[in-house]
């Protein structure tokens, strides 16, 4: 039933339906389900929509467990493939922009799907520190940002730029050269 009711709301945004004009009613109607189905699981459209974005995005990365460098790349590789998935599909951009005019639905999705992702990469690092793998003198957010940054800057700020097969472990290494505790 979820996720018929998740594929009504897709079919709608596929057929060009702007967010504001899909009510949970329109929804009911497309997946075939009465309103009080959706309001049972989702308490309102918001909450659906964020559901939604969540099932439109690739899964999240097993991470191998080896080492903080290796956790790193499989999460920044993730990052670069959801950057090309987005390029390719004109839909999927054009969801996200939409998301990003309603604060509310944007500080949901941010908070159900961004903000998971951001802890898992504080806590790799902090993990890196523990083991040995990454200086201790620098802040955690700090070098999140800078891991993360590079791949972000490419994938959204910049559509032109290459997203090239490699690229996560080139900015990983290239970040540990600096970060390495210094060896006596």
């Amino acid at each position: 039933m979820e996720r018929s009711i998740i594929e009504g709301v897709m079919q709608l945004l596929e057929e060009g339906v702007p967010l504001a004009d899909i009510s949970i009613e329109r929804v009911a109607r497309t997946a075939g389900v009465g309103k009080a189905t959706i309001y049972r699981r989702w308490p309102g459209k918001e909450e659906l929509f964020v559901d939604v974005m969540r099932a439109m995005e690739l899964p999240d990365p097993v991470l191998p467990g080896t080492s903080m460098r290796d956790d790193m790349v499989v999460l920044l590789e993730a990052l670069r493939r959801r950057g090309l998935a987005n390029r390719s599909s004109a839909f999927l951009h054009n969801v996200q922009a939409q998301m990003k005019s309603s604060p509310k639905l944007w500080a949901a999705y941010h908070a159900t799907v961004v903000e998971p992702r951001r802890l898992l990469g504080l806590e790799l690092l902090r993990r890196g520190q523990r083991d040995g793998e990454l200086r201790t003198d620098v802040d955690v957010t700090l070098m999140n940002d800078l891991f993360v940054g590079p791949m972000l800057l490419r994938a959204v700020l910049r559509p032109d730029a290459d997203l090239p097969e490699g690229l996560a472990e080139q900015i990983v290494d290239t970040l540990l050269e600096g970060l390495r505790p210094a060896t006596p």
